[in-house]
């Protein structure tokens, strides 16, 4: 039909197949490396992945690729491009016994030691991972052998019964941590579905923890801020006005400081609570259950990892709650301050309008003065008008007549000089 798409609809609509599991079977070696890496890393590893496919003859991945899974004879590898970190999942088919004399056969044994060792970034999590048929490897023979360590050892059901999972959550000599799946008769689509997801639990709890060093250094910086809160509140009581202008200084420091260790690690904290929330939905997605005797993955996580998050989610709280209060005690500094400047613009007002009040009383005895001083020159004219006047006829003296003309001058300037002062005054 001829409908107008959105630009993105293809694109939302395949955000669901979007990273799919990969049909497996056992038995089946797979190592998981994951690479923490910034954005001109993560380039730098579609480059590096780019020169492995070129090497086996392959086509390079397009600009725009986050995931591949590709099958290099030897082994297959599954690429995938996330927001703070690459993974690399290598998988190879098992024959015989994955335990023997010569150690642990891996998936990293076929793969170019030299590519290997040039992965861009920071390795935060590497797991060798065996999924495996048979039953013979059980707690007692993986722990005799030397496959996993019996103090931490967790194991689980998982799948609704249809296989069982064995850990210890340790990095082993060789930098990697284990884990081995026996599986009975899960489906290929299945059984991908449940290794994505136990290797999924180790990738995000691993990425959730790069926010406990954070939240430790906050945590000492918090406490220098909060004690530096607590001088500032007890200052303010007992502050004079002269001192008020360097506490609000001191305060205004105090604040650009902690939103500023805020702006620095709430995109960390915030990150690391969705891989939290990830971890927990992975265990819940794979269905365990427990095992005699045994820890399951669930107990262990909420025993050991439930610290951390606390750790972080308290480090965030005590941001949040530093930032108010010092929202809170700088507003009241500024409201004491605007009080102040408040009473003293009302002295000013004060002042200003007492010296009004002496200069209208100046006003006056200059308006007195200046009637008398205008009388004085009207009265001098009008006397030499009277002189002149007595010469043609005028039948008063002028003194007489500079007498008479004294009072109605007088009144006249008085009266003149008090209309122009209404009329400049009342509009």
């Amino acid at each position: 039909m001829p409908l107008h798409n959105h630009p993105q609809r293809h694109a939302l609509h395949n955000e669901i197949h979007a990273r799919p599991p990969e049909a497996i079977t056992a038995p089946l070696a797979i190592a998981q490396v994951v690479m923490l890496a910034d954005p001109a890393e993560r380039d730098a590893s579609r480059a590096h992945l780019a020169e492995l496919l070129r090497n086996h003859h392959l086509p390079p991945p397009g600009g725009e690729t986050n995931h591949l899974r590709v099958d290099l004879g030897a082994f297959r590898l599954r690429w995938e491009l996330h927001t703070e970190f690459v993974s690399y999942t290598f998988m190879r088919p098992l024959s015989g016994d994955p335990f023997g004399e010569q150690g642990c056969a891996t998936a990293l044994e076929v793969v170019p030691r030299d590519w290997l060792e040039g992965l861009p970034g920071q390795n935060i999590s590497s797991m060798h991972l065996w999924v495996l048929t048979s039953s013979a490897f059980g707690t007692q023979s993986l722990v005799q052998r030397g496959v996993l360590q019996d103090d931490t050892l967790v194991a689980s059901t998982v799948a609704d019964g249809h296989g069982e999972v064995y850990t210890d959550f340790a990095i082993h000599a060789d930098g990697f941590s284990r884990m081995v799946l026996l599986v009975g008769s899960a489906a290929p689509r299945r059984l991908g579905r449940l290794v994505q997801q136990l290797t999924e639990i180790e990738t995000y709890r691993m990425a959730a923890l790069l926010a406990l060093p954070v939240a430790r250094e906050a945590t000492a910086a918090l406490g220098g801020a909060e004690r530096e809160l607590a001088l500032l509140a007890g200052a303010i009581r007992t502050a004079s006005r002269s001192e008020e202008p360097q506490l609000l200084d001191r305060l205004t420091r105090l604040a650009g400081q902690v939103e500023s260790q805020y702006a620095a690690t709430h995109s960390r904290f915030s990150a690391s609570s969705a891989y939290f929330d990830l971890v927990n939905r992975r265990i819940v997605d794979i269905a365990e259950t427990r095992l005699a005797g045994m820890q399951t993955i669930r107990e262990f996580m909420q025993r050991r990892l439930s610290p951390a998050v606390s750790t972080c989610e308290w480090a965030v709280r005590r941001q949040q709650s530093l930032s108010e209060r010092v929202s809170r005690i700088s507003n009241l500094l500024r409201t004491r301050v605007e009080i102040e400047q408040q009473v003293a613009s009302q002295e000013l007002l004060a002042t200003m309008n007492t010296r009004q009040d002496v200069q209208l009383k100046l006003q006056s005895t200059v308006e007195g003065l200046s009637v008398a001083a205008i009388t004085y020159y009207i009265v001098g004219l009008v006397a030499y008008m009277a002189k002149g006047a007595e010469k043609l006829g005028w039948p008063v003296a002028p003194e007489m007549t500079a007498a008479l003309a004294i009072p109605l001058v007088a009144f006249g300037v008085w009266w003149s000089l008090r209309r122009l002062h209404h009329k400049l005054f009342t509009h």
